[in-house]
């Protein structure tokens, strides 16, 4: 009965750990999303203009997301795209800062 009971709690465990590795090497995208959502939302109030740095900082992470997206480095493409949110919420704010 004891050798049931630690077997179940030992596969348990191994369940446990694959789910979390499985979890870290899927794709990103729920970040990827997100990203694309603060660069459209830096757009909409004329960051490209008014913060033009942090703006192509966010344009440039997001194109280095996606090349590591399509060549299946999720945990780099997870990465850029959370830089890319970084820089685009920065913009933003400063675009929003500078209006009169």
């Amino acid at each position: 009965m004891l050798a049931s009971f630690i077997k179940m709690r030992l596969m348990l465990l191994i369940s446990v750990v694959f789910g979390v590795l499985s979890a870290c090497a899927s794709a990103p995208v729920q970040e990827m999303s997100d990203a694309r959502q603060a660069l459209q939302a830096a757009s909409a109030v004329g960051a490209h203009i008014k913060a033009p740095g942090y703006y192509s900082m966010a344009e440039g992470h997001i194109e280095s997301a996606e090349s590591a997206l399509q060549k299946g480095h999720y945990s780099e493409a997870r990465e850029q795209a959370e830089h890319a949110k970084k820089y685009a919420l920065k913009a933003r704010l400063k675009a929003l800062e500078s209006n009169p």
